[in-house]
């Protein structure tokens, strides 16, 4: 078995469900061994409990009030020093913004194999196997880690879901040893602005729903807002509704926007050109609107309606909203 360490990624003293996802691969993968958690930031020693309820059985912390916003080389240098004090074998990170950029500052502090973005972890042996899509989604690459330095390895968000939360395990907590000058600190996070109304985050969601060109303007915007709403999901957006300016690009989904992996992807208005197809054919189920019987989008959907969506839409919401309301 292997000890694996996991980088757990909070804000405002929320823990981001994409690392309690990566602590659950974590503990898939380390069996009877010990599963450790890295947490950094200011006043996160209360989270230790809740770390442990979801499998970790050592959480390191990190509690500082310099890193009560995220700095990359604070927090890897923290991490690096976690990792090897924990003795992991394989180091997790969910494959946010943040995960992303953190594990390949620790991969390098520890000159360590990195598999970036992956949906599936198995250990063959001794070896760590990663599974990821590539070539635009079209091929899964299998990347093998042998072992030596620690592995690493980042996580698709919604590629594994959470441990349910059990109240009555326990977990050991230890503080990191924080020992940051200046130059240590010398790239951080100053402000932090969030999106208006505090919508759901379209890279991390269990339901989406996105527009495209066919939803014709700016103005009609609130015919996908509107199903997204009773679906409680997030709304993404094409490329071409981004170019446009109609929305901005944080929703964007695709190869030079977002990459998601959600239980339920609707797409209304998207005729599936290839770079949208690269960042959301790994949803679990999708459902395409288009009034083209012949759009792309249809070749990989698993549920089709040819049809205007400014009538199918808000047919749908309104079916919703009936069926919730009994």
């Amino acid at each position: 078995m292997s000890r694996v360490f996991v980088y757990v990624e909070q804000r405002e003293g929320a823990i981001k469900k994409a690392s309690l996802e990566a602590l659950a691969a974590a503990r898939a993968l380390a069996g009877d061994a010990e599963v450790a958690a890295g947490i950094v930031g200011s006043g996160v020693g209360a989270l230790a409990s809740t770390l442990g309820q979801h499998g970790a059985d050592k959480v390191w912390v990190a509690d500082d009030a310099r890193l009560e916003l995220y700095s990359p080389t604070g927090a890897a240098k923290l991490i690096a020093a976690a990792v090897q004090a924990a003795g992991a074998d394989i180091c997790l990170c969910a494959a946010t913004a943040q995960g992303k950029d953190l594990a390949a500052r620790v991969a390098a502090k520890l000159d360590a194999g990195l598999a970036s973005d992956v949906t599936a972890l198995s250990l063959e042996g001794d070896v760590l196997v990663c599974e990821r899509p590539v070539m635009s989604g079209k091929a899964v690459a299998t990347i093998e880690i042998a072992p030596g330095a620690p592995r690493m390895a980042t996580l698709r968000p919604n590629s594994v879901p959470p441990l349910a939360a059990d109240p009555g395990r326990s977990c050991g907590s230890e503080p990191m040893q924080i020992d940051l000058d200046d130059a240590d600190l010398a790239s951080r996070v100053t402000s932090v602005e969030r999106s208006e109304g505090g919508k759901i985050d379209v890279s991390e969601a269990e339901t989406v729903v996105s527009g495209g060109r066919g939803i014709k303007g700016p103005e009609h915007w609130s015919v996908l807002e509107d199903l997204a709403e009773v679906l409680d999901a997030a709304v993404g957006a094409s490329r071409a509704v981004v170019d446009a300016g109609w929305v901005g690009h944080d929703v964007q989904v695709g190869q030079t926007g977002k990459v998601v992996s959600p239980a339920l992807y609707v797409a209304a208005g998207i005729s599936g050109a290839i770079q949208h197809l690269a960042g959301m054919n790994s949803s679990k189920c999708i459902v395409a609107i288009n009034k083209d019987p012949e759009a792309p989008i249809f070749k990989i959907a698993d549920y089709g309606v040819v049809g205007d969506l400014f009538e199918v839409v808000p047919a749908l919401t309104e079916a919703i909203r009936e069926l919730r309301a009994d």
